[in-house]
Order: C-alpha cells, then sequence, then structure tokens
C-alpha cells in the first residue's frame, strides 16, 4: 500500500485550495472582480501563484505516484513533502515580489525532475530485468 504517498496527494491537494482561497481573498481585497484576471499587481501574484501551482500538479502527481509504485512509499512521499515546502517557499517569495520566486520554483521543479527520472528509470530498469 502507499499510505505515505497518499498522505502526501492530500496535502498537495490541500495546499492547491488553499492557494485559491488566497485568490479569493486578494480580489475581496485589491477589488478585482470577476471574471478579471488582472487588475492590482499584488492580486496578479498571487493568482499566478494558484495557476502555476495548477500547472505543476499534472507534471508532480503521475510523477510522484509512479515513483511510489516503481521505486517506494516512504522516498516518493519525502519528495513530496519537499515539492510541498518548495511550493511553499514560492508561495512567500513571490507574493512579495516576482524576483523572490525562483528558490521555490527551483526545489519544486527539481523534485519533479527527480521524481520523474527515478520513475521512468525505475520503470524501464523492471522491464529490462523481469
Amino acid at each position: 500500500m502507499y499510505h505515505y504517498t497518499a498522505i502526501v496527494t492530500c496535502l498537495a491537494v490541500a495546499f492547491y485550495f488553499f492557494t485559491a482561497l488566497q485568490v479569493a481573498r486578494a480580489r475581496a481585497a485589491y477589488g478585482v472582480k470577476l471574471p478579471a484576471i488582472s487588475g492590482h499587481p499584488d492580486f496578479e501574484r498571487v493568482f499566478r501563484i494558484q495557476m502555476n501551482t495548477l500547472e505543476w500538479l499534472p507534471i508532480f502527481l503521475p510523477s510522484l505516484w509512479l515513483f511510489a509504485i516503481y521505486v517506494g512509499d516512504a522516498a516518493a512521499a519525502i519528495l513530496g513533502v519537499i515539492w510541498i515546502i518548495g511550493r511553499i517557499v514560492y508561495f512567500l517569495g513571490y507574493r512579495q515580489a516576482v524576483a523572490k520566486r525562483s528558490p521555490g520554483f527551483a526545489i519544486q521543479a527539481l523534485v519533479c525532475v527527480v521524481l520523474w527520472v527515478g520513475a521512468l528509470g525505475a520503470a524501464v530498469w523492471r522491464l529490462v530485468h523481469p
């Protein structure tokens, strides 16, 4: 079973939900009415945090689960927690200024590369060495 990976998946979804709530709060705070997605620069940064998180979830989640299946649940979960930490660092930095988003982005992107390469490598290894 993949209990740790399931918990990390739930935490990642909870983080995404948190970013959606932040966008709703920013809309109210900066007077950006639906369906607008631009206006106040502080709103736009919060909106981009949510959208960037959404853009990375289809890369992160399959890679996380394939890594869990082919490499291991605990290792996948540890990497998944690091990805979430990267997203939090990204959130905190980008919320302040565009230039401060890079460290968090690098952390989460590197984790996705490790998960994807690890899953692909392990799957190919098992295919070649049954």
